[in-house]
């Protein structure tokens, strides 16, 4: 692989790692913050 190759990939590298630790910790969130209003709303049925 040619230098220009390998800084391309180094530089995607590093880009993608981010976004997909911060994609994963937002969809993490989302899933919980879903859970728990599942949660709210089922203690609300059952306290009527």
């Amino acid at each position: 692989m040619s230098a220009l190759e390998t800084a391309i990939w180094y530089t995607l590298g590093y880009l993608v790692m981010p976004m997909i630790f911060l994609g994963g910790y937002a969809v993490t969130a989302f899933i919980a913050c879903v859970m728990i209003d599942w949660l709210k709303l089922d203690q609300k049925k059952t306290e009527a």
